[in-house]
């Protein structure tokens, strides 16, 4: 029985940010935020979730003598990726303002939060933003994005084998998925699902033709061929810029936005890849409004989904697009527990605390508190 069991605002607020589950926490990295700064360089920063405490923290900067350590630390971006393998997380891709897309290789230890550029060789993918990555054994998987030097989406599958850090461009065959940006693709077993994104009518470049496709495509690693595969009925819309986990051998996405149908969405489907069907899940408990740009960490049997984009609710109080961000966080429990369910419900229903136990007062209260690491938000028109 899936629930939304918590709701906190105050974290940071976020779009096209990264974020990857370390044990009990989440750590996210940069992202874009309306109104702030992305001309100037300046470190990433990295925030912090602890799952048990329901409190987000913010690094404090990595200190850098001289011009080499700094080069070191990747300076502040959006629509990057960020994987988890063994105690590292490696950053790859994204832009900002000044710098424009990059291809650096950028590794973060988890139990020093240093950060390091590993010495890599082979065929380097080209800088870009909007790529997937995912991971299976010791490799990293690179798929599509938006190249910067080819001002040209992608349909490349790049691996880098972090055994002996060098990147190979993977020879496909089959029939790849269309060149697309801000898809997800996610591993189960041994292969790749690939979902949604924006792609363009005539190709790989961009002519403001985008279609927005609903097919699953699979890639199988083992045979590096992409698959035939049946179409389904029905199907979650075409969308770009949503989220996407597995659990239990599922796929499931949630939310994201379909510039042609001018559609931002928050329902949830589950993909499962034995019946090669679709289902519409309905979860119980208030959920998060519509948006895109999101992260998704699963951590045990919960997913921590937050941040993102929507459209303004109130004139003047977004950005040029009308669009705000969000500062919030929401918990999706798959297997809540009966004294989670209680604690919801004492919650919900505003029932006497002062006779509980002094260790479910403070879950409570690290349910009901929230955050206050966010900016708060400027109206545009001043």
């Amino acid at each position: 029985m899936l629930r939304w069991s918590v709701h906190l605002e105050g974290g940071p607020r976020r779009v096209n940010h990264a974020a990857v589950a370390v044990g009990h926490k989440v750590y996210s990295f940069g992202g874009y935020c309306s109104g702030e700064d992305y001309e100037t360089l300046r470190q990433i920063d990295v925030h912090v979730f602890n799952t048990v405490s329901l409190r987000w923290m913010k690094l404090p900067p990595v200190r850098t003598g001289g011009h080499e350590r700094a080069c070191e630390v990747p300076y502040m971006r959006y629509g990057h990726t960020a994987v988890l393998l063994d105690d590292i997380i490696y950053l790859w891709g994204g832009r900002n303002d000044t710098e424009g897309a990059c291809n650096v290789l950028y590794a973060f230890d988890v139990n020093t939060h240093r950060w390091f550029t590993p010495k890599i060789s082979g065929a380097v993918p080209g800088a870009r933003d909007g790529h997937s990555a995912c991971v299976l054994g010791k490799a990293m998987y690179i798929f599509g994005g938006y190249e910067q030097l080819a001002d040209c989406f992608s349909n490349d599958i790049h691996k880098l084998d972090t055994t002996t850090m060098v990147w190979s461009l993977i020879n496909a065959r089959g029939t790849p998925a269309r060149w697309r940006d801000f898809h997800s693709a996610t591993i189960i077993g041994t292969k790749m699902f690939v979902f949604g994104g924006r792609a363009d009518r005539f190709g790989p470049f961009h002519s403001n033709n985008e279609i927005y496709c609903n097919k699953i495509k699979v890639f199988d690693t083992e045979t590096n061929c992409w698959l035939s595969t049946p179409s389904t009925q029905p199907s979650p819309d075409g969308r770009r810029s949503h989220s996407a986990f597995s659990y239990n051998g599922e796929l499931y996405i949630f939310g994201g936005y379909n510039a042609r149908m001018d559609l931002h969405f928050n329902d949830l489907w589950k993909f499962n890849p034995e019946a090669f069907a679709w289902n519409k899940v309905e979860p119980k408990g208030k959920g998060p409004c519509p948006r895109r740009r999101q992260c998704c960490c699963m951590v045990g049997d919960r997913i921590i989904l937050f941040g993102g984009t929507s459209p303004c609710p109130e004139q003047g109080m977004g950005d040029e697009f009308n669009l705000m961000d969000h500062s919030d966080l929401y918990i999706l429990d798959f297997s809540p527990n009966l004294k989670t369910l209680c604690k919801i419900a004492v919650i919900q229903y505003s029932l006497e605390q002062s006779g509980l136990p002094h260790d479910i007062r403070w879950e409570l209260a690290a349910m009901t508190t929230n955050s206050n690491i966010s900016r708060p938000i400027f109206s545009s028109h001043g």
